[in-house]
């Protein structure tokens, strides 16, 4: 239940919103008109604003996270527009097919869509391609970016029909601005309470029909009434190396930047399965090639410039090897506790938990154990070390 007059325009008493579309992040405001949804910072808008600052493990060239620096227009640019357009999630790719025409061919709106799975993946690009099957806009916003009830309130008054409206990090929605969205997504209506105390009355406003795409990289954390008032849950997973060869040599073509088939490979075992980190990678090869290369893209090229920004052949950077050579040197291998790890390295053992050990254990580096962190094999034949004869015995020890 919303009460209305928690945030309002001074003129009419009614939430006013931006009524623009945009794709930039960082974008100020265009109207002039009194609007609720000024962030803490004058420069950001509520429905524009997504993550706010990065933190240090986002700086990091093999990060699935947004960069503060990035081109978002270069970013837009290189971004596929259809469905046929967009490489890789084949099974997610054929249902959408099939839910987008069958909506428009009832002419009813797309039902509600959440996108989950790591950072990096496509759910933002997949939501602008939703939009653009339907042939309808989208409006971006974020969990954190909506502060107030009735922030989310002006955003859904302001859409039209059909309208896609999109929500990154859907988990951090406020508990009050979640309960608004409850009958908006059942019923397309919100509830709003006129005064206060004895003398209030409920109304129910109807809201324009619309499809909310929310996504987020913490499934588990959201809460289940919302969890299931999405008619359609979509997980991504990660990208084997032929799909991301793929998108390396599509966005170079569009980049007009010469590269071989061998090249985009170097790049493409290099990106972790992620096409975030896969574009950012080419464009810094770009740069490499451009000033060392005659602008040309070789494996030759691709491998230099990536051993030059310590990216190895598996797509480690030097803090991956750090936690596994702390494990490793100073705690023989394992098994070791995670706050123990995070105090040898000086980082927050969240920050390893969410940023190091996914990829670490997908590529079989290391066990997470009921002991604690232990290094693979593999991981040392990867570092060029002598895996000690009980490295891996860990677990068994348990039963012993």
């Amino acid at each position: 239940m919303l009460h209305w007059g928690a945030a309002k325009s001074s003129n009419t008493g009614r939430p006013v919103a931006c009524t623009a579309v945009t794709l930039a992040r960082n974008a100020r405001c265009p109207s002039t008109r009194p609007c609720q949804h000024t962030y803490n910072q004058p420069s950001r808008h509520a429905l524009y604003t997504d993550r706010g600052q990065p933190t240090a493990t986002e700086d990091r060239i093999i990060s699935g996270e947004v960069q503060e620096d990035e081109d978002d227009s270069l970013d837009t640019t290189l971004r596929p527009r259809r469905l046929t357009e967009f490489i890789g999630q084949e099974k997610l790719k054929d249902n959408l097919a099939i839910a987008v025409q069958a909506a428009a061919g009832r002419d009813e709106p797309l039902d509600h869509i959440l996108l989950y799975g790591p950072p990096g993946l496509g759910k933002t690009t997949l939501a602008h391609i939703i939009a653009s099957e339907m042939g309808v806009s989208v409006r971006i916003t974020s969990g954190p970016a909506i502060e107030r009830a009735g922030d989310l309130a002006a955003i859904l008054t302001s859409l039209q029909e059909f309208d896609v409206l999109f929500i990154d990090e859907v988990h951090r929605l406020p508990r009050t601005a979640e309960e608004v969205l409850y009958p908006a997504m059942e019923d397309f209506a919100l509830d709003i309470v006129l005064g206060r105390g004895p003398g209030a009355r409920s109304v129910r406003l109807s809201v324009p029909r619309f499809t909310l795409v929310g996504a987020t990289t913490r499934y588990a954390m959201l809460s289940a009434p919302l969890r299931d008032r999405f008619g359609a849950v979509y997980r991504l997973d990660f990208y084997d190396h032929d799909a991301i060869g793929a998108i390396v040599r599509r966005n170079a073509g569009i980049l007009e930047v010469p590269i071989e088939e061998e090249g985009a490979r170097e790049i493409a075992m290099r990106s972790r399965g992620t096409p975030r980190v896969a574009n950012r990678l080419l464009r810094r090869v770009r740069d490499f090639a451009q000033v060392r290369a005659e602008g040309r893209i070789t494996a030759e090229v691709a491998r230099d410039a990536l051993e030059r920004l310590e990216v190895d052949a598996l797509g480690l950077d030097e803090v991956d090897k750090k936690v596994l050579l702390t494990i490793i040197e100073k705690f023989d291998g394992g098994p070791v506790g995670i706050e123990t790890i995070a105090a040898s390295i000086s980082e927050e053992a969240d920050t390893i938990m969410d940023v190091y050990e996914p990829y670490l254990m997908q590529v079989g580096f290391l066990q997470r154990t009921s002991r604690g962190r232990v290094v693979t094999r593999h991981a040392y034949a990867h570092l060029g070390l002598e895996a000690p004869p009980t490295a891996n015995t860990a677990q068994q020890a348990l039963f012993e």
